[in-house]
């Protein structure tokens, strides 16, 4: 028989990978069948309830309170996994080499503490979010909000107050930006130079920052939006914005928009906009090509080739080595951080007649549970992180679905990219090389793209070769990686 302990810390609030990490070393005890530690907000109260962990106290819990809870096989592991996550939880802590004495805790202290911030990254449970952006936007701090799961009522609104103060509202759910060569977020190290990046998508600015970095060019300032900003609903406001940024920009001559298929009232807006600027374009809807462009505008389907474009050249390709045998298994599976990538993944595979199903499908790929020749699933999409570390934070999250992609008979070739850089993991690729040897005998071809430089903490050719060294062929860039792909199950001969 199964027994549930629960323990509720009123108003207390930890980061959700540190809870994470905790709620795993628990998990292994003996006994134990499972723990979660969570903020009790209604998303992650029905993922404790999911999990069978939820008790009376920890379903009574509001928002704004942690939740210890264990499942165990008999009352005294229950109450030890109970007691060991407690001990974690008020163990003390002790500050880092060189921390500050005092740290505000407010927005209004930290304006406080230094008038001459303009800039304010948020980063709380998405509940709270909205609310914090606003007191930024009042205190005339331009923002970029991590946080995702943030209602598009709320978007809206603060892009909007924000427009009407002449500030920049970058997200919510906003990962990846790099202004006047600082980066926040996920982003790379990489050198300054005269190409501008406006990215609906954190990891389609990182992938094309990294290509021309690593091709001899840099980048002046990456603006991120979040992932909604081209929506009938939020209408582009902030990637009107920053095309008016760059353009006002000296240093900026050629500008990258990357962003999944607009609206289509706010793609015409914005190539409108395009337009009427006197720099060069590249223009990356992924998995959308039928809109018009203008003169200074040149459309493409790929990150790589919107780096192709900035750079006014092609860059060197990845060349599938004759090697990579065909797949026994015909299907695809794609398990991906990065949801740009995971788009740009079913777009090069719709190219050579693959039938694509995803939990984010682009134009023309299929819904999941339709048959389909290749499942592409995005892992740092809302409905997999409520309550949860994004899989660049903690690859642990894509190890369960790596398993099951490796026990399906059907699937030939597991596809995933790999993305460094600061806010990511420092070693991405331990938890998947872990799996992948688990399956060593397994009969299934592994393909990966790693998007970073030499110059990013996790080192781009270090991670290579430990994917190498598990198994993967490894492309430099998704679109390469998936033509790979799509090469081993014989889609391309």
């Amino acid at each position: 028989m199964t027994t549930i302990r629960n323990d509720v810390r009123r108003g207390t609030y930890l980061d959700s990978v540190a809870l994470m990490r905790m709620s795993r070393t628990v998990a292994a005890m003996d006994g134990v069948i499972e723990c979660g530690m969570m903020m009790a907000t209604p998303a992650n109260k029905r993922i404790m309830a999911d999990a069978g962990v939820l008790g009376i106290e920890g379903e009574a819990a509001g928002p704004g309170d942690l939740v210890i809870a264990v499942s165990a096989r008999t009352p005294a592991a229950a109450d030890a996994a109970l007691a060991a996550a407690k001990a974690q939880i008020d163990a003390p802590k002790t500050a880092g080499a060189g921390a500050a004495a005092w740290a505000p805790r407010t927005i209004r202290a930290a304006v406080q503490a230094d008038p001459a911030a303009n800039l304010a990254l948020i980063s709380v449970p998405g509940t709270f979010a909205a609310a914090e952006g606003r007191k930024a936007l009042s205190r005339g701090l331009n923002v970029m909000m991590f946080s995702d799961n943030v209602p598009i009522a709320d978007e809206v609104a603060l892009k909007q107050l924000a427009r009407d103060k002449g500030l920049l509202m970058m997200g919510p759910d906003c990962g990846t930006a790099i202004i006047n060569g600082t980066p926040l977020g996920f982003a790379n190290v990489v050198p300054r130079g005269d190409i501008g990046i406006i990215g609906a998508s954190g990891t389609g600015i990182q992938e094309v920052s990294c290509l021309i970095a690593n091709n001899g060019g840099g980048i002046s300032h990456a603006i991120g939006t979040g992932g909604r900003d081209l929506k009938a609903d939020v209408g582009g406001i902030t990637t009107l914005m920053a095309i008016d940024l760059l353009d006002a920009d000296p240093a900026t001559r050629h500008i990258v928009i990357i962003s999944k298929p607009p609206a289509d009232g706010v793609a015409a807006k914005v190539l409108e906009r395009v337009g009427r600027s006197k720099k060069t374009f590249a223009i990356c809807f992924i998995g959308g090509t039928d809109h018009p462009m203008p003169a200074n505008a040149t459309a493409t389907t790929t990150l790589r080739g919107a780096a192709d474009i900035a750079m006014g050249k092609v860059l060197p390709r990845f060349q599938p080595s004759s090697s990579a045998s065909t797949a026994q298994g015909k299907l695809i599976r794609g398990l991906f951080a990065g949801g740009t990538l995971c788009a740009e993944a079913q777009v090069v595979l719709m190219q050579f007649g693959a039938r694509v199903a995803s939990n984010a499908p682009v134009k023309g790929a299929l819904e999941i549970g339709t048959a389909h020749t290749s499942l592409m699933l995005d892992l740092g999409d809302d409905e997999y992180t409520q309550g949860r570390p994004h899989p660049m934070i903690e690859p642990a999250v894509r190890a369960a679905p790596l398993e099951s992609a490796f026990r399906d008979d059907g699937v030939g070739v597991i596809l995933l990219d790999v993305v460094l850089g600061f806010g990511g993991h420092m070693e991405p690729v331990t938890e998947i090389a872990r799996v992948a040897h688990s399956f060593r005998d397994s009969n299934k071809r592994l393909v990966a793209s790693v998007t970073g430089t030499n110059g990013d903490p996790q080192h781009l050719v270090a991670q290579t070769s430990a994917l190498q060294a598990a198994g993967f062929l490894v492309a430099g860039c998704m679109s390469d990686a998936a033509e790979l792909a799509a090469k081993v199950v014989g889609l391309v001969k």
